[in-house]
């Protein structure tokens, strides 16, 4: 899940609040404009470098599925900018895909709303049982305690991508371990005229990811154990400032990144102007940009100190894209049929190679392209040291809030700005004044 608009709070909030009320509106249109069994619409989420290179990856599959069961599917790719508030426009008005792509982290949020349809133990078997799937993988469909909103489709973690080249120019061994070793890095680096890390400071989603890990990593987080917001403890304000600082104090990310919500951390990494990046399973993205697999390096994101793991030593959220069903589709049954498509053992493997994720069906995952040295650094990753994203009814509101939060720190450090902990905890006390009343 690459990013999300900074939209406005109080409307996102209120969207939520209407779909909660309409449980997935109750249009007598619902699925779109699809009330013939022969049709689907679905939206994809973007997975690919372009959304272009997506309908070259997906059309094909569409294709196979329609000339095995005669359902045409009628395919939109909906960008990161765009999806969320796409999807919470859908749940109130009733005028959604049948089928779509949702980020993981936000399923127990559009759970709330009542429109997606509940996979229950019936609607598991229709397409092979819960079982097949990887435990960490269902663990981000959901709130606790209730059948998953959405069946895992493509699961990915966070690795820390290295240009080979530039670390051997700059007299650097190995990948650093620990946020001082790349800080210490990034001044040799620097002095060879590279940049240091890459980054994507106004895509508030990927500014969720980074905090949402190094408060982890500082023994904390952004929620209570009852499930309340608490953006403003010391942890949370620690973790903030030091994902920012690496603009503001330590100079590795580049300021012109405080801009950056388009994935241009990763162009300028496969074009070599960048020594490092922070990315989930990036190998197809770079790929598609000319970037060899040789040229670069993949090891664990760095820890505070030791070697990742539980507890403290988490570096990466659990990633992953899952694949929803709006309730009020006229095409159940066709809906059903191409969710068990996707989620088969062949789809899997075709479509996660393709993107280089990790195939969410524990079958799929014998298959040898699975085993290359940067899938089994994000395999270790995901099956060691990541964990999931809050499953909070509210979850996208905190995504928005907090992601806009630490964009707008990003925005004072580019400028300038002094970036202190009074800053931050005041932009922290700001967002969660914007979260609704428990």
């Amino acid at each position: 899940m690459r990013s999300i608009r900074a939209a406005a709070v109080g409307a996102v909030t209120m969207s939520l609040a209407l779909a909660a009320s309409a449980c997935g509106g109750g249009s007598s249109t619902g699925g779109g404009d699809n009330a013939s069994p022969k049709t689907l619409t679905y939206w994809a989420s973007n997975q690919g470098a372009s959304i272009e290179i997506d309908k070259k990856v997906l059309q094909p599959e569409l294709d196979k599925f329609q000339k095995q069961t005669g359902i045409k599917v009628k395919l939109e790719v909906v960008p990161w900018t765009d999806l969320l508030n796409r999807i919470l426009t859908a749940t109130t008005s009733g005028q959604g895909p049948d089928v779509l792509n949702i980020g993981n982290s936000w399923s127990a949020s559009l759970q709330a709303t009542g429109a997606l349809l509940p996979w229950d133990a019936k609607n598991f078997a229709k397409i092979g049982g819960k079982d097949r799937f990887v435990e960490s993988a269902l663990g981000s469909t959901g709130a606790p305690g209730k059948d998953p909103a959405a069946v895992p489709l493509y699961s990915m973690a966070y690795g820390l991508y290295y240009n080979k080249q530039i670390f051997a120019d700059a007299g650097i061994a190995k990948p650093p371990a620990t946020w001082a070793e790349l800080v210490a890095d990034g001044k040799k680096i620097q002095a060879k005229g590279k940049q240091v890390l890459g980054a994507e400071g106004s895509n508030v989603s990927e500014n969720i990811h980074h905090v949402f890990v190094f408060a982890k990593q500082h023994g904390a987080g952004f929620y209570t154990a009852d499930g309340k917001p608490d953006f403003t403890n010391a942890g949370a304000v620690t973790a903030v400032k030091q994902y920012v600082d690496l603009m503001a104090k330590d100079k590795a990310i580049p300021a012109g990144n405080a801009e950056y919500a388009q994935n241009q951390s990763v162009s300028d990494f496969a074009k070599g102007r960048t020594a490092m990046l922070l990315w989930q399973s990036a190998s197809a993205n770079l790929a598609s940009q000319g970037m060899s697999a040789d040229a670069y390096g993949v090891a664990p994101v760095p820890v505070q100190s030791g070697t990742p793991g539980s507890g403290t030593q988490v570096n990466s959220m659990v990633a992953g894209i899952n694949l929803a069903v709006f309730k009020n589709t006229h095409n159940l049954d066709g809906a059903t049929k191409f969710v068990k498509f996707m989620t088969s053992d062949d789809e899997q493997k075709i479509l996660n190679k393709a993107y280089s994720c990790i195939p969410s069906v524990k079958s799929a995952q014998s298959d040898p392209a699975f085993n290359t040295p940067a899938n089994t650094v994000l395999k270790n990753t995901l099956a060691t040291s990541a964990a999931a994203l809050p499953q909070v009814a509210d979850e996208s509101q905190f995504e928005t809030t907090v992601g806009t939060a630490v964009k707008e720190l990003f925005a004072d450090a580019a400028a300038g700005r002094s970036v202190t902990t009074d800053s931050v905890k005041a932009k922290l006390l700001k967002a969660q004044q914007q979260m609704p009343a428990k």
